[in-house]
């Protein structure tokens, strides 16, 4: 049976310049599912992101009524650990609801948010065909510009196929609740909206 495991967690703050600073969050996919390109993948993504995220999922699918982000309240603190969770909290749930329906789960631009670090503007150009590479091929890249095992990399040298890649990772102990798993990918440009 298909599953799909999200986890959204490890909040931190990044300095945009000496007077703005902004919280990311590590998104963890685990996946059997035949929609996704890459069965494990870590990234990186603030809340600004899955604002646009769902903004272009609900224009896509206009029939169906997409859940709700966590609030952006005004009275946010990101020094409060309680608002942090709080908000982590919601948008794990969002990503969960999300991938449950399979009209979004055709959606390129999710699995472009989902698996690459590419900013809102670069998912856009590369699913309009405005950039060299296409969905697979920016997936592929980021998973092998992060690739925690550098073996991978030698054995497909070698002619193995990107399929055994996969099977080797989700089979190298990589499991959603290993809490040790770190992405080490950096935050979205500076040049995007809190």
């Amino acid at each position: 049976q298909e599953f799909v495991t999200v986890l959204v967690r490890d909040p931190r703050t990044q300095k945009e310049d000496s007077w703005h600073s902004y919280i990311d969050y590590e998104i963890f996919i685990h996946t059997n599912s035949m929609c996704f390109t890459r069965k494990t993948s870590c990234v990186r993504r603030r809340f600004r992101e899955f604002v646009w995220l769902r903004q272009r999922l609900q224009s896509n699918a206009v029939l169906i009524q997409l859940p709700e982000l966590p609030s952006k309240t005004p009275f946010f603190n990101m020094n409060n650990p309680h608002h942090v969770d709080h908000r982590r909290q919601g948008l794990q749930e969002f990503l969960e609801k999300i991938l449950q329906d399979t009209l979004l789960l055709s959606d390129s631009r999710l699995h472009l948010f989902l698996q690459t670090q590419l900013s809102p503007e670069d998912m856009e150009a590369c699913v309009s065909g405005q950039t060299k590479y296409s969905v697979a091929d920016a997936i592929h890249e980021f998973a092998s510009l992060n690739r925690r095992f550098p073996i991978e990399h030698d054995e497909r040298k070698k002619g193995k196929t990107d399929a055994v890649s996969d099977s080797e990772s989700s089979s190298s102990g990589l499991r959603p609740s290993d809490d040790s798993i770190s992405c080490g990918s950096k935050a979205s440009p500076a040049s995007e909206e809190s």
